[in-house]
């Protein structure tokens, strides 16, 4: 399952995803994802994706992801990402405090005739928690 770039194109690919994430650019999103995804095991239609996003940024203005580390491999991307923003709204069924919080996010993709088909994440919900109960 090629993605059809080179691992510096996926990386670069990756990178730019990130960046229209914390420009909220979300529009553009039809570059970077098929009209529908597997997220989680679950088949997503593009614009519901987009929706998601909104709704994170939504609840919290300043999101922000930050790559920390980014691994190629074939088709497929590997990202260990910190996230940072102060949830204004409720947010993961936790309400705002004015603490602004930052945890680990592990992320995995495979790309396909060069957009993303399938993806997975994991949020490190315990630390989101525990910084919005102190």
């Amino acid at each position: 399952m090629s993605a059809g770039m080179t691992s510096e194109e996926l990386r670069d690919f990756y990178r730019r995803y990130v960046e229209l994430a914390n420009n909220r650019d979300f529009d553009r999103m039809d570059e970077f994802a098929h009209d529908e995804v597997i997220m989680n095991g679950t088949p997503v239609a593009r614009d519901d994706m987009v929706a998601e996003f909104r709704r994170h940024t939504d609840a919290v203005p300043d999101l922000s992801w930050e790559i920390q580390e980014l691994l190629v491999d074939g088709g497929r991307v590997a990202a260990r990402l910190i996230d940072t923003g102060t949830p204004e709204r409720k947010w993961n069924g936790l309400a705002p405090t004015g603490a602004t919080v930052s945890f680990a996010e592990t992320a995995f993709y495979e790309v396909q005739d060069g957009r993303f088909k399938y993806m997975w994440y994991m949020m490190d919900v315990d630390s989101l928690r525990a910084q919005l109960s102190n």
